[in-house]
């Protein structure tokens, strides 16, 4: 088994150790850098733990932050032909939590991550201690336009040769989805093509793609469990420039859960903790001391 990093990482961005957690399906990379509460970031698509290093960097000297890459994802195993749909994701990833048998755990959820990680919570409520999510949802994805018309439109054999050929959603969909087109820049956006350099490795990418319509029950399902998070913490950050979840996704997470916190960050767009990571800091510190 190898731990060395691959030579496209730049371990002075990234500079935390590789962990690696044996599935059936293959290995899964995560980190786990620090001491004290514990604090898991869950990334969604086309991402990876790549995007909390300024969080886990800062974080890290005072809790203990776990983030793992999902199967197919960053610098854990791609392997072709297995379920690749979030629920699978969502199983694997508890699998992975429960090993580590961790208590009053504070989720730090953002796109995809959202659903993943809640799925978790949801059946764990007694260990989680507090929610942060950052431009995410949790409902049904055909109840959402701009969630249902996309994966409409791309759901299909030319939508697969887009996503697996030409790399559509890290060439053409990430960087759209940057408010200031200008934080993306050339460096960091090589940690997010390198790990789908090839065709094969974007059959992730596809798959979550279609789950938006395939497992809009599943969605669904979470949605209807969204009061166990009645009496727990929650901190919404959210881009105010997403065009995907934009503010009237955040208005339905506050619809949702009048108790919530919420902040809004200036034209970012749906990576506001790459975009200002500085201010997504200097309020997720400040709700974690307080909770």
């Amino acid at each position: 088994m190898t731990t060395t990093p691959p030579p496209w990482l730049d371990t002075t961005e990234y500079p935390f150790t590789p962990r690696f957690f044996d599935l059936e399906e293959g290995r899964m990379h995560y980190i786990d850098e620090g001491k004290g509460r514990p604090i898991v970031f869950v990334h969604g698509t086309p991402t990876w733990s790549f995007e909390w290093r300024h969080l886990v960097k800062a974080l890290s000297s005072q809790y203990r932050c776990l983030a793992p890459d999902h199967l197919g994802f960053g610098l854990s195993d791609k392997p072709t032909g297995i379920d690749y749909r979030p629920e699978a994701h969502a199983r694997r990833f508890a699998i992975w939590l429960e090993s580590l048998s961790l208590d009053g755990i504070t989720f730090v959820l953002h796109d995809f991550g959202g659903p993943i990680g809640l799925a978790y919570g949801f059946e764990h409520i007694q260990n989680v201690r507090s929610v942060i999510a950052l431009n995410s949802w949790l409902w049904n994805p055909r109840e959402e336009k701009s969630l249902a018309g996309g994966a409409r439109l791309l759901a299909n054999p030319f939508g697969r040769f887009l996503y697996e050929r030409v790399n559509f959603e890290i060439k053409v969909i990430l960087p759209a989805a940057y408010g200031n087109k200008r934080k993306l820049t050339p460096a960091v956006y090589r940690h997010y093509l390198a790990p789908f350099d090839m065709p094969p490795s974007r059959a992730s990418l596809f798959a979550l793609l279609c789950s938006l319509l395939d497992s809009s029950e599943w969605f669904g399902e979470l949605w209807n469990r969204r009061d166990a998070l009645d009496s727990k913490p929650l901190l919404l950050v959210w881009g105010d420039s997403d065009p995907v979840f934009g503010l009237k996704a955040l208005h339905r997470w506050r619809d949702a859960f009048p108790h919530a916190e919420s902040h809004t960050i200036p034209n970012a767009g749906h990576w506001c903790h790459e975009e200002e990571p500085e201010q997504v800091l200097s309020i997720i510190a400040a709700f974690l001391a307080r909770t």
